[in-house]
C-alpha cells in the first residue's frame, strides 16, 4: 500500500489530546462559546442594594442616638448650672440673714451715740455689737486667727514690721494690725502683724 492509499482520518495521540480539550470543559475564566467570564476576588461579597440600605439605616440610627445623647447632656448641664446657682443664692441669703441683726444693733448703737451724754455708754454699746459680730462669724464657721503672744506663722500671719521688744522674745507676734480669719482649713484672710526681734542688744547684754 502506498502513502496515498493510507486513510487520512487516522488519529495520533496529539490529535486525541487536543480534541479532548476542545470537547471538554472550557479554560478557567471562560464561558462556553469562548466568552471570557468575570471572576470575583476570594472572600469578597457580591454588591447588593440591600447592603446599602442596611448601611444607611445603621447610620441613621447612630445619628439619632448621638442627637439624643447630646440633648441629654445639654439638659444635664443646664440643670446642674441651675442647682449650683440656687445653692449659691441660698448661701448668700443665709449669710445675709445672719449679718442683718448685727447691722440692726450697730444702727441702734449709732442712734444712741448721737444722744449719749457719756462716752462709756457708747463704748459699751459698740462692744456688745462686736461680741455679736464674733458670735455670728463663729456660727458661720469663721474663726479669728490667734496672733498676739503666739509664734509667728507665715501660713496665717503676714509680717508688716519687726520691732525690738523686751516683753516678747524674737519671732513672737507683739501686735496685730488687722485680724485674720479662717473657715475650716481654708484661710479667708491672713492676719497682719508686728513681729518681735527680741530685746535690744544693750538690754540683752545688761541682763
Amino acid at each position: 500500500m502506498t502513502e496515498a492509499d493510507r486513510p487520512s482520518d487516522t488519529k495520533t495521540p496529539f490529535d486525541s489530546s487536543a480534541n479532548g480539550a476542545d470537547a471538554g470543559s472550557s479554560a478557567p475564566g471562560s464561558a462556553p462559546g469562548g466568552e471570557k467570564r468575570e471572576s470575583s476576588p476570594p472572600g469578597s461579597a457580591p454588591a447588593s442594594g440591600s447592603a446599602t440600605t442596611d448601611d444607611k439605616a445603621e447610620i441613621a440610627k447612630l445619628r439619632d442616638q448621638y442627637l439624643r445623647t447630646a440633648a441629654d447632656f445639654e439638659n444635664y448641664r443646664k440643670r446642674t448650672r441651675r442647682e449650683v446657682d440656687d445653692a449659691q443664692r441660698r448661701g448668700r441669703e443665709q449669710t445675709l440673714k445672719d449679718l442683718l441683726p448685727v447691722f440692726d444693733n450697730l444702727e441702734r448703737a449709732s442712734s444712741h451715740a448721737a444722744n449719749a451724754t457719756d462716752a462709756k455708754s457708747v463704748v459699751d454699746g459698740l462692744r456688745i455689737v462686736m461680741k455679736q459680730w464674733e458670735s455670728t462669724l463663729e456660727k458661720m464657721g469663721v474663726k479669728r486667727i490667734p496672733s498676739v503672744g503666739v509664734p509667728f506663722d507665715p501660713a496665717v500671719h503676714e509680717a508688716i514690721q519687726h520691732l525690738e521688744s523686751t516683753e516678747y522674745p524674737a519671732g513672737v507676734v507683739l501686735a496685730e494690725v488687722q485680724a485674720g480669719y479662717s473657715m475650716g482649713d481654708y484661710l479667708v484672710r491672713a492676719a497682719m502683724v508686728v513681729v518681735s526681734k527680741g530685746p535690744p542688744a544693750g538690754a540683752a547684754a545688761a541682763s
